[in-house]
């Protein structure tokens, strides 16, 4: 990586710095290098979005398929209860 001589102020809350100087503390960095490895790092965010639009696919049909099947049970539960009232009145 090339010689680290230019400076970049930013005007940040005092909440970001601090969150700023948390996530470096967390990682073993500095702020500065937190920010270069951030920015410099290659996109994987949309790999992960397209990843996590795929789950949510997958758990969207997932439910709807275990929806369906709830209501066909509970179908088949009351078909059978409505049957078994109707043998009793008829004993």
């Amino acid at each position: 990586m090339a010689v680290k001589n230019e400076r970049i102020t930013i005007l940040a809350s005092t909440e970001f710095k601090a969150f700023l100087h948390g996530e470096a503390t967390n990682e073993g960095v500095s702020v500065s290098e937190l920010i270069r490895e951030r920015c410099m790092k290659p996109a994987t965010s949309t790999k992960d979005e397209e990843l996590l639009k795929a789950l949510v696919e997958q758990v969207n049909i997932s439910t709807s398929k275990a929806r369906n099947s709830l209501s066909k049970g509970l179908r088949d539960a009351n078909k059978v209860l409505k049957e078994l009232k109707a043998s009793r009145v008829a004993s």
